[in-house]
């Protein structure tokens, strides 16, 4: 008899004729248990579930959820004490200790207890109150947190009351009090995080938990605003909208949102809460999630919000809550071991009983019915044909309620096999406690129509009972039926309500997931409706195809996304990629620029959408006539840079124009850098690609215009020509700037080259770089001409080969100059640099990159320029811990007639990578990666109409994609002067 879950077991530990209790999960038939059950049915074992042992509330009589509550209240109290104090404020919850501090609960409770008693005399500080605390669950989870939170001088409040609560304590202070003497408390339920998207419609319980679609959040605008903590205990599929999205938590931080921090005890990773995106340790359980720049810190001091994620909290008691489990489960052992008549059991228990004796029990008859129909799926292959094939007439039907706990699905099928009629399982959705609701669509179906009519008034009558047997039916035990329309066999069905599509995305690389990603949760994510709530009533399920020249490399990046297909694809292959393309309604190239050409003539003879992140180049414009014949959209420069840039520099270029604005000066600044914390080298720079392209982009000419002046810099002097620079929003970043090309070119582009006098985009990097770029390519290190040493049969070392190159004579012994203060001496004395600071900085990187390691130079590297870049991919990669950043910068000055005075317009995105589940998405990936899957979506929902080579500089594209582009959570701040 096992008191942990089966999936911590092997089937091979089930003997024969032997009685088991565990929670087993096997009571909603859920296809991945399914092999446990069998066995236990082989073996002719016994199988009673501690889940299935409930009272007669309802309630299970066996469980942790108190226990996690009570201690993930008190651990939050204790870190809420310290982010107090790191904001400057002392208050009582200092003196708590952590749950496992403490002796016994008891003890632990006694702590709180002088807390609140301390709060009761001396108060609280005026600036941390009203301290809200809003509750989100109604279960033994939720129970346990307010048992802890009702040990303090407490009122409750209702949700729609949190508004008037903090109004009246503003007017309090302005009065005079300057303590607070008792904390608020807040219960909300579904009906507070979600409202009908039918403005006549009233919130229904059991109508959102089966069609969650058809409700829109509202806790973000309702709830949140007002909340000091948020004790996170309810149950959450990601059928639901998120309690609070990345987007919904960074504007209620900009908004100044009194949000302190997160108890989020449920432990729902990337759930309801999309930020708590990993778990936290009983010794250290809270991180800090900074929403304005999200980023991730292990330290109370700083922005943001404190979170505590502890998924082992019961364990924080383990005394009580092992004495607790061990009383309750002693009551029952006893009668599970001995029983050979189950009839004989207490009716708690025998309900519990999924199997005797190798046979289900009555109760669980339902399991095999609900398996046989899904293994009919399989074999059909598609729901349609189970029954179409089968029976003349056939309807969905939708069920929910509690299904499984009441047994309320054996009445159901009940229904439907006696009356002769047959059913088909489409879709299950399991509640996860007795307090949730579950759902399963049915398709239904009979060969006489009669008897069809027959089932659907069987069930209706289930659903809703006469008067006579109302009394009886308690909530738990009713059902809400939801019926399609009948359709006869042979006869035209109406079309599925969500259309299809499917988009072909060749290429991948980093970029490729975030882009498959976002496109394949277009028909189920809440951030759709960014995109079609005004004029597209149609939703859209979109399976996407991941086409890779390795088949390998695009299984791996579509590993664990739904509706993503791996294939392999070689756009050489003329004949398979015109049969994927055929396929498709948009195609999105992710391939180098050179074979965009190939895809995109194809498109043109298929007359599919395509959609590049890439420059569009003279080639590229030269099919716009093409393209306008076949009646397709090419959308080209649709990612960061190009692309985001285009974006918002249209839009505050338009914005001023439309006011009868003159653009005086138009400066731009992009550059994807490490992380602040992952700077961690001398360059403060690092590479999630081959380096090659980035070095030579550093010796690139420049040219721009400044104050009406037009400059040109030679590549040989790019880097020298670095100005430092300071983001007005994001101040502690110390950055310099590169002149990016010919920035005149833009000019054209945006519509203000004559009218601007100061037209200038640089690249970004950390202070510093340039220098040391500067000086290692006076060194030589960037020639790219064969070198004579590296020409040799015998493979020189690093170390003689940088000797050579700072003209170093070498000595077969050790004892060559290695120092960090002698190379710097050697760089000042050949005057690569005059500033000792740079020729320090140059030396540590030199020695950082590993160019004196006594190790051979392989033999692929020919030049000097070879060797570093091979050094530079070694040494100044990413690692699986460390993410990127991506800061996009503009400024636009703005004179506006009869107005003295000129207008600075700012827009800044900045963007960090994301690690979760163990896997990075770099910061670069995503914003070229999202706006090319917005580009696809705009064009399979008709919100671009024209037609030829496009970049996203008209409002047609840049207006709704931006849109898109913020409400996916990518940050995008705007602001004048």
């Amino acid at each position: 008899m096992w008191s942990h879950p089966w999936h911590q077991t092997t089937k091979e530990m089930i003997l024969p004729n032997r009685a088991y209790a565990f929670f087993s999960h096997t009571h909603k038939a859920q296809k991945e248990n399914m092999p446990l059950l069998d066995k236990i049915l082989a073996e002719r074992a016994s199988l009673y579930d501690y889940e299935l042992i409930v009272g007669e509330n309802g309630k299970r009589l066996l469980a942790f959820g108190n226990f996690a509550g009570r201690a993930g209240m008190i651990d939050f109290l204790r870190g809420l004490g310290q982010r107090y104090l790191s904001l400057g404020y002392s208050t009582p919850f200092l003196s708590l200790g952590s749950s496992y501090m403490y002796p016994s609960l008891a003890a632990a409770k006694a702590a709180v207890i002088s807390v609140g008693e301390e709060i009761a005399t001396q108060g609280l500080p005026l600036g941390i109150c009203p301290l809200v605390f809003v509750f989100t669950g109604s279960g033994n989870v939720c129970s346990g947190a307010q048992e802890i939170f009702k040990l303090l001088p407490h009122t409750f409040v209702d949700p729609s009351r949190l508004s008037e609560l903090q109004n009246k304590e503003t007017n309090q202070a302005k009065h005079g009090s300057k303590r607070i003497f008792q904390v608020y408390g807040c219960i909300v339920t579904a009906k507070d995080m979600v409202e009908p998207k039918d403005p006549m419609k009233v919130f229904d319980k059991v109508d959102y938990y089966a069609h969650p679609e058809h409700y829109n959040p509202i806790f973000h605008e309702k709830v949140a605003p007002y909340a000091s903590v948020i004790v996170n205990c309810m149950y959450w599929e990601k059928r639901f909208p998120p309690l609070l999205s990345y987007k919904q938590i960074q504007d209620l931080m900009r908004k100044g949102c009194p949000l302190v921090g997160i108890a989020d005890i449920t432990c729902d990773i990337s759930g309801s809460l999309e930020f708590v995106n990993h778990a936290t340790s009983i010794d250290s359980p809270f991180f800090r999630y900074d929403a304005i720049t999200d980023s991730y810190h292990n330290d109370m001091d700083g922005n943001g919000v404190i979170c505590l994620a502890v998924d082992i909290l019961p364990t924080e008691f383990a005394k009580e809550a092992t004495q607790y489990f061990g009383n309750v489960l002693s009551q029952f052992v006893t009668h599970l071991a001995s029983a050979t008549d189950i009839t004989t059991l207490p009716a708690h228990l025998r309900r519990a009983c999924i199997v005797h004796g190798g046979v289900l029990t009555s109760l669980y008859d339902y399991i095999p019915r609900m398996r046989k129909s899904d293994s009919e799926d399989a074999s059909e292959n598609s729901a349609a044909n189970s029954l179409s094939t089968k029976t003349k007439y056939n309807t969905s039907v939708s069920l929910s309620g509690h299904l499984f706990d009441q047994f309320l699905i054996n009445e159901a099928l009940d229904i439907i096999e006696s009356a002769g009629g047959s059913f088909h399982l489409v879709n299950c959705h399991v509640g996860q406690s007795v307090d949730a609701i579950s759902y399963s669509e049915l398709e239904v179906g009979a060969d006489d129509k009669a008897v069809l009519d027959q089932i659907i008034d069987s069930l209706t009558s289930l659903a809703n009972p006469t008067e006579s047997n109302r009394f009886s039916n308690q909530n738990s035990s009713k059902i809400s039926l939801k019926l399609g329309k009948v359709q006869e066999n042979g006869m035209e069905k109406e079309s599925d309500p969500k259309k299809k599509a499917a988009v072909l995305i060749l290429g991948a690389g980093r970029v490729c997931q975030p882009a498959a990603e976002m496109i394949s949760s277009f028909g189920t994510s809440q951030w759709y409706k960014t995109l079609l709530e005004d004029d597209f009533e149609d939703q859209i399920d979109v399976d996407v195809i991941v086409g890779s020249l390795y088949l390998k490399d695009a299984e791996q990046i579509v590993e664990g996304i739904p509706n993503v297909t791996g294939i392999q694809l070689d756009v050489t292959d003329n004949a398979n990629l015109f049969k994927r393309i055929s396929q498709v309604d948009v195609v999105i190239s992710l391939l180098p620029p050179s074979c965009h050409i190939i895809v995109a003539d194809a498109c043109i003879q298929l007359k599919k959408h395509l959609v590049t992140s890439s420059y569009v180049d003279s080639s590229m414009s030269m099919l716009d006539d093409k393209a306008k014949d076949a009646g397709i959209t090419i959308l080209g420069e649709m990612g960061l840079d190009p692309g985001i840039d285009h974006m918002m520099a249209m839009k505050m270029i338009d914005e001023a124009h439309m006011q009868k604005g003159k653009i005086k000066s138009f400066t731009s600044y992009c550059g994807g850098l490490p992380s602040p914390e992952d700077a961690n080298n001398p360059l403060a720079y690092k590479f999630s690609w081959n380096p090659v392209g980035a070095i030579r982009a550093g010796r690139n000419p420049a040219t721009y215009k400044d104050h009406g002046k037009t400059v040109h810099i030679d590549g040989e002097n790019l880097y020298d020509s670095a100005t430092r620079l300071r983001i007005p929003d994001f101040p502690a970043f110390a950055l310099e700037c590169l002149p990016n090309r010919n920035s005149l070119l833009y000019g054209d582009l945006y519509g203000i080259g004559s009218e601007a006098s100061t037209i200038f985009r640089g690249t970004l990097r950390y202070e510093g770089f340039s220098e040391i770029m500067a000086t290692l390519s006076r060194i030589g290190l960037f020639n790219n001409e064969a070198h004579p040493i590296l020409k040799n049969e015998e493979r020189p070392t690093f170390r003689k080969f940088m000797f050579n190159l700072l003209k170093i004579v070498h000595e077969d012994s050790d004892g060559g100059l290695i120092r960090e203060e002698d190379i710097t001496e050697r760089i000042l004395t050949l005057e690569h640099c005059k500033d000792r600071r740079s020729a320090t900085m140059t030396a540590k990187t030199i020695i950082f990159l590993g160019l004196l390691d006594q190790t051979e130079i392989p033999a692929s590297c020919k030049s000097a320029f070879e060797v570093a870049c091979f050094r530079m991919e070694e040494r100044l990669s990413y690692s699986n811990t460390e993410k990127d950043m991506v800061l996009l910068h503009h400024e636009v000055e703005v004179e506006y007639p009869n107005s003295q005075i000129t207008e600075k317009h700012r827009a800044t995105l900045l963007e960090f990578g994301k690690i979760a589940d163990g896997k990075t998405t770099t910061a670069m990936a995503l914003t070229v990666g999202i706006p090319a899957a917005v580009g696809a979506l705009l064009l399979l929902t008709n919100k671009i109409q024209t037609r030829g080579v496009l970049r996203p500089i008209i409002p047609e594209v840049y207006t709704p994609a931006l849109d898109i582009i913020q409400a996916y959570g990518i940050k995008l701040i705007a602001k004048n002067e």
